[in-house]
C-alpha cells in the first residue's frame, strides 16, 4: 500500500514522502495513529500545504532561536552555596536552578533545554550550552562562589 507520511517514521521515512508499506502496517499502526495518509492526489495536496506551513514554522522558530541565543551571548549566572571542608558544596547547582536564574533575568528557558550531564558540584566558572532549538545552541557562563 502506498502512503504519505505526515511524520517522519523510523526506518519507513521522512514527513511528507510517499512510501510503500505492507497493508497491514498500514492499517493497523500508520493511518490509526495519523502518521499517515492513503497516497491519492487529493491527499498528496493537502500534505503539501501543511509540509510548507511546517516549514515555515519551522524556520520562524529558528530564527527567533537565533535571535535568542546572540542576545544571551554575554549571560553570566552567579551562585552561592554552602561549603564544607575542602570546598566541597553541599547540594549541586542543576538545570532546574539554571532555569530559574534565567527566568529571573527575564529569559524564558525551559529547564529541559539546559544541557547539562550531571549537576554541578565544584565551585568555580562552567560553560553550560543551552539547546534553544534542534540547531541551535547557545553558550552561557555559571560562576559557583562560596557562601559568605
Amino acid at each position: 500500500m502506498e502512503v504519505i507520511l505526515r511524520e517522519d517514521v523510523d526506518k519507513v521515512g521522512a514527513r511528507g514522502s510517499v512510501v510503500k508499506v505492507a497493508d497491514g502496517y498500514a492499517r493497523n499502526f500508520l493511518l490509526p495513529k495519523r502518521l499517515a495518509v492513503p497516497a491519492t492526489t487529493a491527499n498528496k495536496k493537502i500534505v503539501e500545504q501543511e509540509r510548507e506551513a511546517h516549514l515555515r514554522r519551522e524556520a520562524k522558530a529558528q530564527s527567533d532561536a537565533q535571535d535568542l541565543a546572540k542576545l544571551m551571548a554575554n549571560v553570566t549566572l552567579t551562585f552561592r552555596h554552602r561549603v564544607g571542608e575542602n570546598n566541597h558544596l553541599f547540594g549541586s547547582v542543576t538545570a532546574k536552578d539554571i532555569a530559574d536564574a534565567l527566568e529571573a533575568q527575564k529569559y524564558h528557558i525551559d529547564r529541559r533545554k539546559v544541557q547539562l550531564e550531571e549537576p554541578i558540584r565544584t565551585l568555580g566558572e562552567h560553560t553550560v550550552t543551552l539547546r534553544l532549538h534542534r540547531d541551535v545552541p547557545a553558550d552561557i557562563k555559571v560562576i559557583v562562589e562560596p557562601e559568605q
